[in-house]
């Protein structure tokens, strides 16, 4: 099964309707972003989701913060989850102790094993820690969101060997072919599933989780 992650929610109706179709995360923005929340919209979000009874988990999304800020936050929403995807060395999220998702982006100046030994790397760093990696489009000056894909041919060989979240520009159209090429362990999609930049289309979003269940059972 194919875990499907949908990030950038900021409002409770929309949060209850991804838990209630069986998304397996959702993402919170605390950093800049048009889909930045605020810690009281977050902590509404998480308090519809959990009202729905779904094991939707839920993540915070963060570039570059002050592990005592994430901390806080973390406890106070709660989060479940913690995703990091600025600078941060891997020793940062070891620090962090929580379950962290770590993006690391991809580019065709970046050859497969290059990426493979940074994470093998990464998985004895975090051994005593719950984690998962997270393939990205690398754009220059910018931490996610883009909305543009990366060559998925990269990302087989990665997902081969560890567990890995394929995110940049994946919609309901591409999806399919996203998981067919790479074989991954997640999907994450955002700015292709809205309406305008930051209004995210739940009918976007249910075509996408429905196109992922497909692309799964064949």
């Amino acid at each position: 099964m194919t875990h499907i992650k949908i990030c950038g929610i900021k409002d409770e109706a929309h949060a209850s309707a991804i838990a209630e179709a069986g998304a397996d995360f959702i993402g919170l923005v605390f950093a800049s972003s048009p889909r930045r929340v605020t810690i009281a919209q977050a902590k509404k979000v998480v308090s519809a989701v959990k009202k729905t009874g779904a094991k939707t988990e839920i993540v915070g999304v963060f570039v570059n913060a002050p592990i005592l800020t994430i901390k806080n936050l973390a406890d106070s929403c709660p989060l479940d989850w913690v995703q990091v995807c600025g600078d941060e060395p891997w020793s940062y999220c070891r620090e962090l102790d929580m379950p962290v998702i770590k993006v690391v982006r991809v580019s065709r100046h970046y050859k497969p094993e290059q990426i493979c030994a940074d994470l093998a790397y990464g998985t004895r760093v975090l051994a005593n820690q719950k984690h998962i990696f997270l393939l990205d489009s690398n754009v220059r000056f910018k931490y996610g969101g883009t909305g543009r894909t990366f060559d998925w041919d990269l990302a087989k060989p990665i997902a081969e060997q560890f567990k890995v979240i394929i995110a940049g520009g994946l919609t309901p159209d591409n999806v399919t072919e996203a998981i067919r090429v790479t074989s991954p362990w997640g999907v994450d999609a955002s700015s292709g599933l809205e309406i305008t930049k930051g209004d995210k289309d739940i009918a976007k979003i249910s075509k996408f989780i429905e196109a992922v269940r497909r692309a799964g059972d064949s």
